[in-house]
């Protein structure tokens, strides 16, 4: 699990030709709905360490949460080979998130 925020964005393109399985995490390292997200992500991402984790720091202005239509913070968006497969936004508990890498990562096995 990444622990920081990206420095820049990805581009919308690279991220539709990201291989295998990935989670971007939109979000700001300010907002109180993030970081109390994040002990149930490092509790979900511990039973899926090859699943890739992107975070990126969202808000006005930023092309890759407008073109994922981000309206929440954290919004977590699950993708397989560069499509989306779920989407978490404001999730409250570690099962859930355990419940969508399981469907991205059971794809790469």
């Amino acid at each position: 699990m990444n622990q920081t925020y990206a420095s820049s964005e990805p581009s919308r393109a690279e991220v539709d030709r990201l291989a295998g399985a990935v989670v971007i995490e939109f979000g700001s390292p300010m907002c109180g709905h993030c970081r109390a997200a994040q002990p149930l992500l490092a509790s979900a991402f511990a039973d899926h360490p090859r699943v890739r984790h992107v975070k990126v720091a969202d808000g006005r202005g930023r092309p890759l949460g407008r073109s994922f239509q981000v309206k929440l913070w954290p919004t977590l968006v699950f993708l397989h080979a560069g499509s989306e497969v779920a989407r978490l936004v404001r999730p409250g508990d570690a099962d859930t998130i355990r419940q969508a890498l399981a469907q991205i990562d059971a794809a790469d096995a």
